[in-house]
């Protein structure tokens, strides 16, 4: 099966590093024009340069700082009366890492705004033409967390869940209109990220980090971490024709992690 995205515009968040550069250079790969969307400008600028674009893909960034809701806001919406997109990839930081117990209502006001807030306002502004022309693809990087939560993310758990619930109903509005809409439910990926994670859990433990990740890779069915190039592969086909009868879905990828159905 040949996944093409030749002649499509994806914007991509949280793409100068781990699983949205992966995503970022995977699209580009099938054809894609990309704009890439972080909050370090020195990354954007040289990975832009380095985006496959043998296809005549002309690639973009914007400087966003999804802590700072009302600075995205006013980012986006002036980005937006310049640019269309086919394809939108909502992918943000994550929120510190805390159990509940740890946290302040502010700690959950900010994880609303970083998390939830930019994504659905980033997708009603995408909306607009995938609805006029008939065609979008909005896909959510959530996490494994929404079905079983993660004792020291209670943040991610929370806010994560409410995307997932949110881009359910979401899916049924925009359906008729041949708009689709899924969420990727994140497992452990070999990532900045997860070894900034590793690191605190290490810390609190007083053992190596490199236990820590033996710990979370023998959790693993498959026994190992999930490459960022393989989260690429299945954002491709979501974002593809091929996929045009997907919607709605919740889909795993964690080397078979999750026990739940």
């Amino acid at each position: 099966m040949l996944i093409s995205l030749l002649g499509k515009r994806a914007l991509v968040g949280g793409s100068s590093q781990g699983i949205g550069k992966a995503i970022a250079f995977q699209l580009a790969h099938s054809g894609a024009s990309v704009t890439l969307m972080a909050r370090n400008e020195e990354k954007l600028q040289r990975i832009v340069g380095s985006l496959p674009s043998e296809q005549g893909q002309k690639h973009d960034y914007l400087f966003v700082d999804f802590d700072d809701f009302e600075a995205y806001r006013d980012n986006i919406k002036g980005y937006f009366q310049e640019h269309k997109f086919d394809i939108l990839v909502n992918n943000t930081q994550g929120p510190k890492a805390a159990g509940s117990l740890e946290l302040e209502v502010e700690d959950y006001q900010q994880a609303f705004d970083t998390l939830f807030k930019t994504v659905v306002l980033t997708t009603q502004l995408a909306l607009e033409h995938m609805i006029a022309q008939r065609w979008g693809r909005i896909i959510n990087v959530t996490s494994i967390s929404v079905k079983e939560p993660l004792t020291y993310l209670a943040l991610s758990n929370t806010i994560r869940a409410s995307v997932v619930t949110w881009a359910k109903t979401l899916s049924r509005d925009v359906a008729q209109h041949q708009v689709t809409v899924n969420n990727i439910l994140t497992g452990y990926f070999d990532t900045e990220r997860i070894a900034q994670l590793n690191a605190k859990k290490a810390e609190q433990l007083g053992i190596k980090p490199e236990e820590v990740r033996a710990s979370m890779e023998e959790q693993v069915p498959m026994k190992r971490i999930g490459k960022p190039e393989e989260y690429g592969a299945l954002v491709a086909f979501l974002a593809s024709d091929q996929a045009s009868y997907l919607t709605g879905s919740n889909i795993p990828l964690d080397g078979g992690l999750l026990k739940s159905f």
